[in-house]
């Protein structure tokens, strides 16, 4: 029986959960195909399962970025599960949504991004917040991900961290306590309190408001 298929089963099972034994990074992409996991020191790590206001925040997040993106032809946006290795010697990661900018397609790989995607979306669930905020803001920012947007419905929360030239991660600033202006991609405003809307604001009229459509 496969990994997957062992993992699969458990899914059903009140049995206690399947050891996965450790595994090298290039095991691991041939192993994953669409599973929720990462990889971190040959070990699998199982992603939880996501809210609905997690999968709505990030679904509404994704459509905005990919349609500003595409308009303006500055790269290529990917939601979970898409892989990204910043370094050879850090995890690999699932972030939420990344985006890689044109001339650093090089780093597209069939399987997964190898290297820094340029911007960087997690949506905080109560399981990954240490994750999220402690490990993951680390590795990023050692890896080279030029923005790592952390966003927290619970706490009605957003951070948009740059990286600047000291090679650490600075918070971006809030126009009137709720704009931010993107550095990666040039022209891309957000209004925090957005995403803290039920349901979740017009994306046509967003779009709109931007100038894409």
């Amino acid at each position: 029986m496969s990994l997957t298929e062992r993992f699969d089963q458990q899914l059903y099972s009140t049995a206690p959960p399947p050891i996965i034994p450790k595994m090298t990074y290039e095991e691991f992409l041939a192993w994953t195909d669409d599973t929720f996991a990462e990889w971190v020191d040959g070990e699998v790590i199982f992603m939880g399962p996501a809210s609905i206001r997690h999968q709505d925040i990030a679904g509404f997040l994704t459509s905005l970025l990919r349609l500003f993106v595409e308009k303006h032809r500055l790269g290529r946006v990917f939601p979970a599960p898409v892989q990204m290795k910043t370094g050879p010697r850090l995890p690999g990661r699932e972030p939420d949504i990344s985006f890689v900018a044109r001339e650093n397609f090089y780093r597209l790989r069939d399987t997964h991004i190898n290297g820094p995607a340029d911007l960087t979306v997690e949506i905080i669930s109560p399981e990954s917040r240490s994750r999220d905020r402690e490990q993951k803001y680390k590795e990023y920012q050692i890896g080279g991900v030029l923005e790592y947007w952390l966003i927290d419905p619970e706490i009605q929360q957003a951070e948009f961290h740059q990286l600047g030239e000291d090679g650490l991660y600075h918070l971006g600033p809030l126009e009137q306590g709720q704009v931010y202006r993107s550095l990666v991609l040039t022209g891309l405003w957000m209004d925090v309190e957005w995403l803290w809307q039920d349901p979740l604001p017009s994306e046509l009229d967003i779009l709109e408001e931007w100038g894409v459509i």
